[in-house]
């Protein structure tokens, strides 16, 4: 390809905006693990996405909201305001829905986001999601108005990351902000995450899918062991619990639940990369997990963030 300009634009947030839906649609492939819970995303992902005359890294990040808790929630955080550190360009992912619903929740959420945003110095734009939801459009005004005084100047654009609507429009005022250079990355590359991440990421999405309301916030997941063979990959990884009663949870009534976990796990990494995949799942208790700071860093050093 031969891209003119080439850059990083950040993805960030309140939890459940639809950042990770919203990076899958602009790519036109499922990168980021979904759910309908909040705070899915724990580190942040870069996904490469290659247009006319241009080649963007998106970084999705955890939804940034006021840590409470764990040391993993201070982490979240911190991994979002970091990729700023990275950026050219600032996307803010709003859920216009929610907001136009909640006002009282918007000025919550500009007054957590303004300072880190001012300071970081760069340009703004505003991802107003999940316009499908809205009855009508006029009600989105009040929004994008109260927006628009705390961002002066910054580009509010709709879009449906969902219906894959407005992310031309997006796609165009990010490339505006990105400095004159050439592609970085292969045009064929997906993310600059190792695959390894990925396939972890895809395993802890199917927990979360497959879990209870509270208890995918206490797994991990790890990969022990990758080879790749001719016959395809092998496959070794370890979903961590922080008490010994979640472990039977996880395996389920006869194995059920780990079983259908790695069934359709096994599917996803299949198709990312494009081979056969031989998948082991285990289940070990690493008590308190969440405030365990080695092991934190364990697991930041393994996906490469």
């Amino acid at each position: 390809m031969n891209a003119t300009r080439f850059g990083h634009v950040a993805l960030i947030g309140p939890p459940n905006a639809g950042k990770s839906t919203l990076l899958n649609a602009l790519l036109g492939q499922k990168l980021a693990i979904v759910s309908p819970k909040p705070q899915t995303t724990r580190n942040r992902l870069a996904g490469i996405l290659n247009v006319e005359d241009a080649q963007i890294v998106l970084l999705d990040t955890p939804g940034v909201h006021i840590p409470r808790g764990s040391r993993l929630n201070s982490r979240l955080v911190e991994a979002a305001w970091h990729a700023l550190a990275e950026a050219q360009a600032i996307v803010i992912v709003l859920d216009a829905i929610f907001y136009s619903k909640k006002p009282d929740m918007l000025e919550n959420d500009i007054k957590l986001l303004s300072r880190p945003v001012e300071r970081s110095g760069l340009p703004v734009i505003i991802a107003l999601n999940k316009t499908d939801a809205m009855p009508d459009m006029p009600s989105l005004l009040p929004v994008m108005a109260r927006l628009g005084e705390a961002w002066p100047g910054a580009a509010i654009v709709p879009v449906s990351a969902l219906k894959k609507k407005g992310l031309d429009e997006l796609t165009k005022v990010m490339v505006s902000h990105l400095p004159e250079g050439a592609a970085y990355y292969p045009e064929d590359q997906l993310s600059t995450a190792p695959m390894r991440f990925l396939a972890s990421e895809i395993i802890r999405e199917k927990l979360f899918l497959q879990l209870s309301q509270e208890l995918p916030y206490n797994t991990a997941v790890a990969i022990e062991h990758w080879q790749e063979t001719a016959k395809g990959a092998r496959i070794s990884a370890v979903i961590y619990v922080s008490r010994d009663r979640h472990k039977g949870m996880v395996i389920g009534k006869g194995g059920a639940v780990l079983k259908e976990v790695g069934t359709k796990a096994r599917h996803d990494i299949m198709e990312l990369t494009g081979a056969p995949v031989h998948l082991e799942l285990f289940v070990k208790v690493r008590e308190d997990w969440t405030e365990d700071e080695f092991f934190l860093n364990e697991l930041g050093e393994e996906h490469g963030s």
